[in-house]
């Protein structure tokens, strides 16, 4: 399979090839959508959104916990030719508020116990002070905000089922229409932000062509066949959940069952239940299911588990595999590739612990400073090129003049080696990003929130390597004389301003952080001096 064509066209290719084989189980609810009925539900979701006035390849921003709606309604989205937003529930509001503004999103759709989290974002000053004017002489319309659900999807195909043969003949052929023919491999179709070292997040977006060329790359990767049922405990609004256990099942003509979110509890009974052939996780999940470890089963229907998003510790590796028996690849991928570009092969080919595997799909380059190649062995910057690689950052010229170099390579930002059978191994990181259970974080965004205090005179977070998580965030402060404001006040402000998940697990208190000649604060130094 190649990567030309839109969503639209996938979709149809499935329905019609594929119309009564399940796609999608919604753990919670149980409920099936074979690939015909999956494509009348997200024809549906973009027949509504195009009532509301809104055209191809303006954005669409969904805010949801995993799930029948949010699964179809991002696929009705990407079928209808929107560019969808993804927004990271976990972040905290201010960060919301930026990403909605940046992103020009028109719409938002959302689930009830997330509307308050989402109507105060785009109410507040800092939804207000991230509004630039989109062109000249064009006013910032305040996105609206709809709750949605299983009932809602349910309402959109009762109003279909109740229309006229006339009308309903002229919804079918909107999906072909000349209009919607305008949206091509290369328009635009996910719009997902990922953390940069200025604390600003950066818009990543990925065209119709970027996206099914990562889900080939999983599913030859991978080695998907149309038997094939993943586990999806990744938010869809996490290019992991997305782009490996949605679109790795949609190219190969596979299956995927949907809980609304990770548990231990629930994890293996899913995998049972639904007799899951593989599953795709993060290290902390890992962790999790280790230290909650139930008695082993043999499980012959489940081929492999997939870990991403951070690298994984060999002993941890060793130990999950050891404790349940199952082929664990470890693999890596980036948001601005649509997810994976390097694999440990399947079995019985050599897995090697320590390592992200070998290119999939991609073409990889270790480089110096001046984008020579390095010799095999020695340390570089890694550069990825292929057709899953972003169009671009969203109205940010500046940043992807910088990240697509010498051809559309794309830079990384991650140093690394290759062995002399082809194997990666990631060493370090360019930038000062903290990686947390899979998730970028900028230190910059925590110092800001520090400073925001009256009594703090310096602040730097920098990351401390965890069992659980891979890196935790922690942060050094040094404050003003007398000052009498505690650790426990600073980690309230945190918590308030950039979420639980950002916020430091420790603020430690220094009479002065150590600087360079210039009197920048030198960051890496804290991990040393804390320790």
């Amino acid at each position: 399979m190649d990567n030309r064509g839109t969503l639209q066209d996938l979709i149809e290719a499935r329905a019609s090839d594929n119309a009564v084989r399940p796609f999608l189980i919604d753990a919670d609810t149980g409920q099936s959508l074979d690939y015909a009925a999956l494509l009348t539900e997200v024809r549906a979701v973009a027949d509504y959104v195009s009532s509301q006035g809104i055209k191809r390849g303006q954005s669409v921003a969904y805010a949801m916990h995993n799930g029948r709606c949010c699964a179809v309604t991002v696929l009705g989205l990407l079928y209808g030719g929107y560019r969808a937003v993804a927004i990271n529930l976990v972040a905290g509001r201010d960060v919301i508020a930026y990403v909605l503004s940046h992103s020009e999103s028109i719409l938002i759709l959302t689930q009830s116990e997330h509307e308050s989290l989402i109507r105060d974002a785009v109410n507040s000053e800092a939804f207000e002070s991230a509004c630039e004017p989109l062109a000249e002489e064009t006013e910032r319309i305040r996105p609206s905000v709809l709750s949605v659900d299983d009932v809602w999807i349910d309402s959109l195909l009762a109003k279909s089922s109740a229309g006229s043969s006339e009308g309903a003949a002229e919804s079918k052929r909107e999906g072909t229409s000349p209009e919607s023919m305008q949206t091509g491999n290369d328009s635009d179709a996910l719009l997902m932000y990922t953390s940069g070292t200025t604390g600003r997040p950066k818009g990543v977006v990925l065209s119709h062509g970027n996206l099914i060329a990562g889900g080939i790359n999983i599913a030859e990767g991978h080695e998907l066949s149309d038997k094939d049922r993943a586990l999806c405990v990744l938010p869809l609004y996490h290019i992991n959940g997305l782009c490996v256990t949605i679109m790795g099942p949609l190219v190969s003509a596979g299956s995927v069952v949907v809980p609304g979110k990770f548990s231990t509890s629930g994890f293996w009974e899913w995998v049972d239940r639904y007799q899951c052939s593989w599953f795709s996780v993060v290290p902390t999940q890992i962790s999790y299911l280790l230290r909650d470890a139930e008695q082993n089963v043999e499980r012959t229907f489940l081929r492999f588990g997939r870990s991403a998003s951070a690298p994984l510790s060999p002993a941890m590796h060793a130990n999950f595999e050891k404790r349940f028996g199952i082929p664990m690849i470890e693999t890596m991928g980036l948001t601005e590739t649509a997810a994976q570009i390097l694999s440990n092969p399947m079995p019985p080919a050599v897995r090697k612990l320590g390592s992200p595997g070998l290119p999939v799909g991609d073409e990889v380059r270790i480089v110096d400073s001046q984008l020579n190649d390095m010799p095999q062995g020695q340390e570089g910057e890694l550069l990825i090129k292929g057709a899953n690689v972003m169009s671009r950052y969203f109205r940010n010229e500046t940043a992807t003049r910088e990240a697509m170099v010498a051809g559309d390579w794309f830079r990384t930002g991650d140093l690394g080696c290759m062995d002399d059978e082809g194997y990666l191994f990631i060493t370090g990181r360019l930038k000062e990003l903290i990686i947390k259970g899979g998730e970028n974080i900028a230190p910059r965004e925590i110092d800001d929130v520090l400073y925001q205090h009256a009594d703090v005179v310096e602040a730097a977070a920098f990351a401390r390597p965890c069992d659980n998580f891979g890196q935790r965030v922690e942060a050094a402060v040094s404050v003003k004389d007398n000052s009498t404001v505690t650790e426990a006040q600073l980690l309230e402000l945190c918590v308030e301003r950039v979420g639980a998940f950002k916020c430091p697990d420790r603020i430690h208190f220094m009479a002065e952080l150590p600087k360079g000649p210039s009197g920048k604060i030198q960051r890496k130094k804290l991990l040393e001096l804390l320790t």
